[in-house]
């Protein structure tokens, strides 16, 4: 019987990961290849398969019928090969996850307690990483992440961390210039730091303290935790952040700003596709994470 020819794996590789990160850009930049050696590849599977996958669009690549249908059909089998080789690579006795986590959790909550994870699970060991939009690589080059998030994907197994509350934080020189009492028209003289993932958390902030949409304040977007409560504390303009990551920074530069009981749209989750949980490592993070509290 002959052996049906396969597709270079490369080819699909690169087929995969453009969908799942939703830009040639960013595939090219994950598999450090050139846009034109990207495209090679690309190429090469549509004429190995005799059919268009995608329609390209000036930077856009938007997949046709035919390349949905060869995506639904090659990701699962692609995973699930990367997972049985994965089994037969290196030392068999380490068990290795590939995590994304945003900066301000690892560094707040997930790392001051990894010794604890460490000393019952001494053979797992974790690749971290601080990618801002980890979900579509889950599955492919990331096992989970903890995210921030205002609701369950159904399609991601999705346990959330947390429910916490929207709290605005300055320097103390700030804080006191301000007052105890929410001035809408002073504020609206300010500036906001607020994170690019968290614009509902500044509209739900933004309404508690009065401010009407007259009132116009300048906002400065960070996609980073630690860069905004730095800023914040070098007096460049008010945070909008969660309660816990001021009690947890311990940092005497820093005061929030008046008492309003603000519910933040968000929450920190942990998020993998249902099926990774089969993976011992991530199922060993998954049950010690939900059980620690962190």
């Amino acid at each position: 019987m002959a052996t049906r020819r396969l597709p270079p794996l490369r080819s699909l590789e690169a087929f995969v990961r453009i969908v799942r990160l939703g830009s040639a850009k960013a595939a090219a930049n994950e598999l450090a290849l050139s846009p034109s050696a990207l495209s090679r590849r690309v190429t090469a599977l549509e004429d190995f398969v005799g059919k268009k996958l995608f329609l390209r669009q000036h930077q856009a690549m938007k997949l046709t019928e035919d390349g949905q249908s060869l995506f639904d059909a090659v990701a699962p089998a692609l995973d699930e090969l990367a997972e049985k080789i994965g089994t037969h690579m290196g030392d068999s006795r380490l068990l290795r996850l590939r995590l994304a986590v945003m900066p301000l959790f690892a560094a707040q909550r997930l790392v001051p307690r990894m010794r604890e994870l460490r000393r019952l699970y001494p053979a797992l060991h974790i690749d971290m990483e601080s990618s801002s939009h980890p979900v579509p690589r889950l599955g492919d080059t990331l096992d989970a992440a903890i995210i921030l998030s205002d609701g369950p994907d159904p399609s991601l197994h999705m346990v959330q961390l947390d429910q916490n509350r929207v709290h605005a934080i300055a320097s103390t020189e700030l804080v006191a210039m301000l007052g105890d009492t929410p001035d809408p028209d002073l504020l609206a003289k300010q500036n906001f730091l607020v994170h690019s993932d968290m614009e509902r958390s500044f509209e739900a902030w933004r309404k508690a303290a009065g401010l009407l949409p007259r009132h116009r304040p300048t906002v400065d977007h960070y996609d980073s935790g630690p860069l905004i409560l730095e800023a914040a504390a070098q007096g460049l303009g008010v945070a909008i952040m969660h309660g816990d990551h001021l009690s947890r920074s311990n940092d005497a530069r820093l005061a929030p700003l008046y008492d309003l009981e603000v519910e933040s749209p968000y929450s920190y989750w942990f998020v993998c596709r249902p099926r990774a949980l089969e993976n011992r490592q991530v199922r060993i993070f998954h049950d010690w994470l939900v059980n620690a509290k962190l």
